[in-house]
């Protein structure tokens, strides 16, 4: 894939980091965004740099309306296209249902959501013909174990419709678009040895998290040439939790 461009949302740690990190081993060049941590973007840009690919961090918001546009007109700027859109930024509020917030619910709507889908647009646009769009869903999509999660997974459970009408739409121009389900995965934001991490790792079939590079792969996959003939699809990279 030498020569090819991807842009990841939500670059800078967890499944984004392993994502372009993975990408760049590929032989993409790549762009991350990150909204907080300047620091931790730079250190995967440097580390895909290392790799021989062509690297930057910018710094955008997936919740903001500017955000997706700008993001892609920065990829399309540094390095004169994009070919793969990972749309992994996303945010969770878990809690009980009376407890949530309107600001809640806004907030991860218009992160979860319409950011996936104004980054899909607008990456669109400016893709030719063999572009992909992956985004990264959730497990909580396909099951919910307990009550707290109606929010998040309702925001994850969106990222199918868009992901199956993507597909019809899309598919004319030879663009594909498909969807990433992570289980429990091992990042800062879920720590393998957290205080709900017990739970979540009995809940999967091999009785353990994942970590982001086991999803990275199946990204990897979509993004590569022998995912020509896979568009509209959901994939579960969750050690069993769905089953």
């Amino acid at each position: 894939m030498n020569g090819s461009v991807a842009l990841v949302t939500g670059g800078s740690r967890g499944i984004g980091a392993a994502s372009a990190l993975r990408l760049a081993e590929d032989g993409f060049d790549v762009l991350v965004t990150y909204v907080n941590d300047a620091r931790a973007a730079a250190e995967v840009v440097g580390k895909a740099e290392a790799l021989g690919r062509r690297a930057m961090a910018v710094r955008a918001d997936a919740g903001a309306a500017a955000g997706a546009a700008t993001a892609v007109d920065e990829t399309v700027r540094a390095f004169g296209r994009i070919d793969v859109l990972v749309n992994n930024a996303g945010v969770g509020v878990l809690g009980p249902l009376d407890e949530l917030t309107l600001d809640d619910v806004d907030r991860v709507l218009a992160v979860n959501v319409r950011g996936a889908f104004l980054a899909a647009r607008a990456a669109a646009g400016r893709m030719g013909s063999g572009g992909r769009i992956i985004t990264i869903g959730s497990c909580m999509a396909q099951r919910v174990p307990g009550p707290g999660g109606t929010l998040y997974a309702m925001s994850k459970s969106a990222l199918t419709g868009l992901t199956k009408a993507l597909s019809r739409e899309l598919g004319g121009r030879g663009i594909t678009a498909n969807l990433v389900h992570p289980g429990p995965v091992d990042t800062d934001m879920n720590p393998a040895d957290g205080p709900r991490a017990d739970p979540q790792a009995a809940a999967t079939a091999l009785g353990r998290f994942g970590t982001a590079r086991e999803v990275a792969a199946m990204v990897s996959f979509l993004a590569g040439e022998g995912a020509a003939y896979v568009t509209g699809a959901e994939f579960a990279v969750d050690g069993g939790y769905a089953a």
